[in-house]
């Protein structure tokens, strides 16, 4: 009988395992607010919200829903901005107690629980931007300074870091180069702000080489960051001189002999 009842041990461990994971799924979307709340938070946004204001959701995962109700008020440029930081004004619609980065540290003006959405909006003063470095590739490509061996770039895309959209300078070192980009004469603030990933989730998938990417204004190193495939939009700052002087973006690949397609993305904004 003992030999039995031993032998039945891992069985009813099992079956016990089996009904807490089986209770976990059934019950995982107990509490998750459904499509009339989403439509109900929404109208209240649109009740108030002027062009020009963000919209941000959180947890990320959640944004799709998000966007199926409010993606008309997202054009393009706002869904591919570098940060939130030009905007004065911030919707955020979360649910489960999430926040998002943008409202990081914030406090909300006016908030309301749309069952179970919440529906916050934020007011701050906006970022003063000398230069958009982005926008400036766009409009003059050819003044863009190369040196180093690529294999495609330096060009303006809007491509996909970190499974979210970002308009970027785009540029693909050939294996075993360093490449320099570099911005005549930009016209700078206090601070030059910017943002650097690995585009496209098959190559990052392929290659897991990161990445360096070193700032420079003048001749001197201001920032530097590093962009692994699983950082997604990695955020740096550096210090600047009001002024004029030439701003430099040096991508690197680590292990560079053995990195390829490593398409480098980066944005920055000089800033008052």
């Amino acid at each position: 009988m003992k030999k039995l009842v031993t032998g039945l041990a891992p069985v009813v461990v099992l079956a016990a395992i089996a009904a807490w994971s089986t209770c976990r799924v059934v019950g995982a979307g107990d509490g998750v607010p459904g499509d009339r709340a989403w439509a109900r938070a929404a109208a209240a946004v649109r009740a108030e919200h002027h062009a020009g204001e963000l919209i941000v959701f959180a947890p990320r995962w959640v944004d799709p829903v998000g966007r199926l109700h409010l993606g008309d008020l997202i054009p393009i440029e706002m869904a591919a901005r570098m940060d939130g930081d030009r905007y004065p004004v911030i919707w955020e619609l979360s649910i489960r107690g999430a926040r998002a980065p943008e409202t990081h540290g914030l406090r909300p003006a006016w908030q309301r629980n749309v069952g179970g959405v919440v529906v916050r909006r934020f007011e701050r003063p906006a970022a003063q931007i000398v230069t958009d470095l982005v926008a400036a590739a766009m409009a003059a490509p050819s003044s863009l300074q190369v040196s180093g061996l690529v294999a495609r770039g330096p060009e303006v895309v809007l491509a996909e870091v970190g499974f979210e959209p970002h308009r970027c300078v785009q540029v693909v070192p050939s294996p075993g180069q360093e490449v320099s980009v570099t911005f005549p004469a930009v016209a700078l603030g206090s601070a030059l702000v910017g943002a650097v990933g690995l585009a496209d989730v098959f190559m990052r998938r392929d290659v897991r080489t990161p990445i360096d990417l070193i700032v420079q204004v003048g001749g001197r190193e201001v920032a530097r960051a590093r962009a692994g495939v699983d950082d997604g939009w990695v955020r740096w700052r550096g210090t600047t001189t009001p002024g004029t002087a030439d701003v430099t973006f040096v991508v690197r690949a680590i292990d560079g002999a053995k990195a390829r397609d490593r398409l480098a993305c980066f944005a920055a904004e000089a800033r008052r």
